[in-house]
């Protein structure tokens, strides 16, 4: 795949939410990191194609939830409870297994912005 692209960004309050969407998924993991300004690209929660599993940052643990829709090759981010400190760009990518490690994936899309005011 040469293109992913990452939608559903915006800005909210502290304790709302806001589902992010990915597309294509296709046969691979799928999963979301993020930026801020000044800050590594941090791995937020990965999706293994073939079984299902998943795996979360801890600082998310609780609060995202990522899911995958084969029918419409689509993988999602549902943030609850935001918080200020999930002001970034998040960035979808896809890769051949479900890890934690940015270079372990292969295809990025260009980012969707979140902001959370408090």
């Amino acid at each position: 795949q040469v293109q992913l692209v990452e939608s559903g960004g915006g800005l909210v309050q502290a304790g709302d939410s806001l589902r992010l969407s990915c597309a294509p998924s296709g046969r691979y993991a799928m999963g979301w990191f993020r930026q801020a300004p000044g800050k590594d690209l941090e791995f937020v929660a990965t999706i293994s194609w073939s079984s299902g599993a998943t795996y979360y940052a801890e600082i998310v643990k609780g609060r995202f939830t990522i899911s995958r829709d084969d029918a419409t090759n689509t993988v999602y981010l549902q943030m609850n409870s935001l918080k200020p400190e999930d002001t970034a760009v998040y960035y979808c990518a896809n890769g051949r297994t479900a890890t934690m490690s940015s270079s372990d994936y292969v295809y990025w899309g260009q980012g969707t912005q979140v902001t959370v005011s408090s």
